[in-house]
């Protein structure tokens, strides 16, 4: 019997689907990542699919990190806060998606430790309980702590004359210290101006108002 035109076609397009998924490309931010819906709602799925799956109750908090790459379809590397028992903690989470075939599957789900606690809008500035005396470190991730990295890299750019826009690639470490009705952020920050990687150490204060000042900056060369 020989085989049909369709067969092998769909013999064909299996192998190059496990030929990809064999090869999967390099993992990089999520192209999404600024659309926080759709990054939300695969953080949401990962969570009710594990809860399926394991007869678990956890709740869905947020989205920390989310990461990409490519295979047949997207493979969706996400590091999500979900709360259980009243306690937040972290896990990593592998999304699989084939948007042409309305597929969505839960590869991978795993408790990485708790999540550790953050400065937030609500209490940086305003309050200090929970918070030791002087500085601390505090997570990269952490939204007013990225506000406070996107703040210098936005003020750098305006106070320098390069051609180049300053893009942001990673907040290298964080500190945080909280003084009566203000925050203060110690950073060290790894930035792109075209194709030249530079580093600046930045100190940035957040008002109770919410408004950002960046009060130091000095580049890094080491």
């Amino acid at each position: 019997m020989k085989p049909t035109l369709s067969l092998i076609l769909f013999i064909a397009f299996s192998f190059k689907e496990f030929e990809i998924m064999a090869m999967p490309g390099a993992l990089q931010e999520s192209r999404g990542a600024e659309n926080s819906v759709e990054i939300d709602e695969l953080g949401r799925f990962a969570v009710q699919e594990h809860n399926k799956k394991q007869n678990a109750v956890l709740e869905f908090g947020r989205v920390v990190k989310a990461q990409e790459q490519v295979v047949a379809g997207t493979l969706h590397h996400l590091t999500i806060e979900a709360i259980e028992a009243g306690k937040k903690k972290l896990y990593e989470a592998k999304v699989w998606v084939k948007p042409w075939m309305n597929f969505k599957d839960l590869q991978e789900f795993k408790h990485v430790g708790d999540s550790p606690p953050t400065f937030t809008s609500s209490d940086l500035g305003c309050k200090k309980e929970g918070h030791g005396p002087g500085w601390q470190e505090v997570p990269a991730h952490d939204p007013v702590v990225q506000d406070a990295a996107n703040h210098a890299v936005q003020t750098i750019q305006q106070r320098s004359n390069s051609l180049f826009p300053y893009v942001l690639q990673e907040i290298v470490h964080a500190k945080a210290e909280v003084v009566e009705d203000f925050a203060k952020f110690n950073m060290l920050l790894k930035v792109k101006r075209g194709d030249k990687e530079e580093k600046f150490k930045v100190e940035v204060h957040k008002k109770t108002a919410g408004t950002f000042h960046l009060n130091q900056m000095e580049q890094d060369h080491s």
